[in-house]
């Protein structure tokens, strides 16, 4: 509209539009979402079926111990790179790990099949745990020399059960402390300082730490979206040194009572969850006199 000095207006402009026209275009902008919505779906279909091919369906069973894992993504959209597994070896002895991979995404999950089943056919080769990430670590440095360097954190154990409990010997690549929750409620770390990340260089050093759990003690594992959560109040991480404070604190004590309480404490994190996470715990329950 133009107006003149007195502010009576002298020429209008009116634009008309056809109706039609509006129609079509909302139209078209309704299928276009629809489209987005539904390679969305199927893309997030596709990221929680790759991620299950990824992890054990179920636990083993372990006679005379009880065993949890859990695994909390942080995002549905993305295939994680964290993974564990139990499985038998020779005799009575049973090996186990946990790990976690660089990156999100397909790249991460070709990253963690590989390392799984490595593991596994390495661990039968020898199941010396330092001898199993030594044989991850040349896998991996091979299969991505001179590309894309990939590399993962690990811990690997291999338990023996004995006439009190069971006997553990852990190995560790660069990944956080696992914890011992001892039958009297007191949690200490098993540290294995020194090991370096899996998969990074050709000569990394693998450090090993040896346990013993008796009946009533649990060992946990866990990696670290748990330790780098960001709290509610404020915006500082979630600590190793808080865990263990949370897990002596707890009445949990079996290996499924832990599971469960670790999962609450993720759940309640919310948000502040910005990596995935994988739990894995393994407990020597106490007899039925004990327990009485």
């Amino acid at each position: 509209m133009k107006t003149g000095d007195d502010g009576a207006a002298q020429l209008i402009r009116t634009t008309v539009f056809d109706a039609r026209d509006r129609r079509a275009y909302e139209q078209e902008l309704l299928r276009a979402r629809q489209q987005a919505d539904g390679e969305r779906d199927r893309a997030r279909h596709l990221a929680s079926t790759l991620q299950r091919t990824l992890l054990p369906p179920v636990l083993m069973t372990v006679p005379g111990m009880e065993v949890a894992a859990y695994y909390h993504p942080a995002s549905i959209d993305e295939v994680g790179g964290d993974f564990y597994d139990l499985f038998p070896l020779t005799g009575e002895s049973w090996g186990f790990f946990l790990g976690d991979v660089s990156g999100k995404g397909a790249e991460a999950a070709v990253v963690t099949s590989l390392a799984r089943y490595t593991l596994r056919a390495a661990a039968v080769y020898n199941p010396e745990p330092v001898r199993v990430l030594d044989n991850l670590n040349a896998v991996l440095h091979q299969q991505y020399l001179g590309g894309n360097t990939r590399f993962c954190t690990v811990v690997y154990g291999s338990l023996v059960p004995d006439d009190t409990g069971c006997a553990i010997t852990l190995a560790s690549g660069g990944h956080p402390s696992a914890i011992v929750v001892r039958a009297d409620g007191t949690a200490e770390f098993l540290h294995t300082p020194g090991g370096m990340l899996v998969g990074a260089i050709p000569d990394a050093r693998f450090t090993e730490v040896v346990a013993h759990l008796a009946a009533g003690d649990t060992l946990v594992l866990y990696s670290d979206g748990l330790t780098e959560a960001r709290l509610s109040a404020g915006r500082e991480r979630y600590s190793e040194e808080e865990l263990l404070d949370f897990l002596a604190a707890s009445p949990a004590a079996s290996a499924p009572e832990i599971i469960g309480a670790l999962t609450k404490l993720l759940i309640g994190f919310g948000d502040g969850v910005e990596d995935d996470t994988a739990l894995l715990a393994l407990s020597f329950p106490r007899s039925g006199n004990e327990q009485s």
